[in-house]
């Protein structure tokens, strides 16, 4: 097997993956940040996970930029999540809060 077919493959069995489990569950998160509900360990682990598999496989999404457009779009996705989830935790906390 070449490079390039396995790095296909890799990429293929992650698109999928990022469709079927990671995207819904990452938009059901966004909009419970969006009703300012608060993340729970679950929540917050599966965004670590997202996080540490983005760094993982970043070499490979270099490697292929017809994938590079959904990288960085599922990235900021994230991020969104990310400060939306620490802007509502402010708002909880309060103006006394060191987050």
């Amino acid at each position: 097997m070449t490079q390039v077919s396995k790095d296909h493959g890799i990429a293929v069995a992650l698109l999928t993956e990022f469709t079927t489990h990671r995207l819904p569950r990452a938009l059901d998160i966004q909009a419970k940040v969006e009703r300012k509900e608060p993340l729970d360990d679950l929540d917050i682990g599966f965004l670590r996970d997202v996080f540490e598999t983005a760094q993982t496989i970043k070499p490979q999404v270099d490697r292929q930029p017809e994938y590079q457009e959904i990288y960085a779009r599922a990235v900021e996705l994230y991020a969104e999540i990310m400060d939306k989830a620490m802007e509502n935790e402010r708002e909880r906390l309060g103006p006394a809060s060191p987050l």
